[in-house]
């Protein structure tokens, strides 16, 4: 599978970790010189808006999806190349979904949690075979590594479906996971 397009989860806040946002710089950066575009939220504050101004600041291209609620609260990113305003967030993930071609999940809050288990759910029930990657940095999804590994000993969770959450330890180390390499 070629990728062309990647989809990044992450926070609209920058956290108080600023490795947080050296990773999301970090990323951005890698995925311009590759050539894949970067599918977000649209965003243009915290861990979102590093990772937009990352690709752009190295020549890559952005598309940002938003809904209007966020739009009208002055948080959309005005520079990219390509921003699409959306009705809801059900409208946002549905879109951000379809023009992945693969995923990354950076730390984030609710959002991103709730973004990464949708694609996650999704690869087990058959509605996409995308890779999906877990940037950890600095053990930030330590704690949601050992729920999944107690989820995978309680039985409530398939060793076969476990497999879609790769953790990962590096910006390069996500970008081979999402190349089966």
């Amino acid at each position: 599978m070629s990728i062309k397009r990647v989809c990044v989860y992450c926070g609209a806040s920058l956290g108080n970790n600023p490795n947080f946002a050296k990773a999301a710089k970090e990323l951005g950066h890698l995925l311009a010189k590759e050539n894949i575009e970067l599918v977000y939220g649209g965003g243009k504050v915290g861990l979102m808006g590093v990772l937009a101004d990352a690709v752009l600041e190295k020549g890559g291209k952005v598309i940002g999806i938003i809904p209007q609620k966020l739009v009208d609260k002055e948080q959309a990113h005005r520079g990219l190349q390509d921003l699409r305003i959306v009705n809801d967030m059900h409208e946002r993930k549905a879109t951000m979904a379809a023009l992945a071609d693969a995923f990354i999940a950076l730390p984030g809050g609710f959002g991103t949690m709730e973004e990464l288990f949708e694609v996650l759910t999704w690869s087990q029930i058959g509605y996409h075979q995308k890779p999906v990657a877990v940037l950890e940095v600095d053990n930030y999804y330590e704690h949601l590594n050992n729920f999944i590994n107690h989820a995978k000993t309680t039985g409530l969770l398939k060793p076969e479906f476990a497999q879609f959450f790769q953790l990962t330890h590096s910006v390069q180390d996500a970008w081979k996971a999402l190349q089966g390499v």
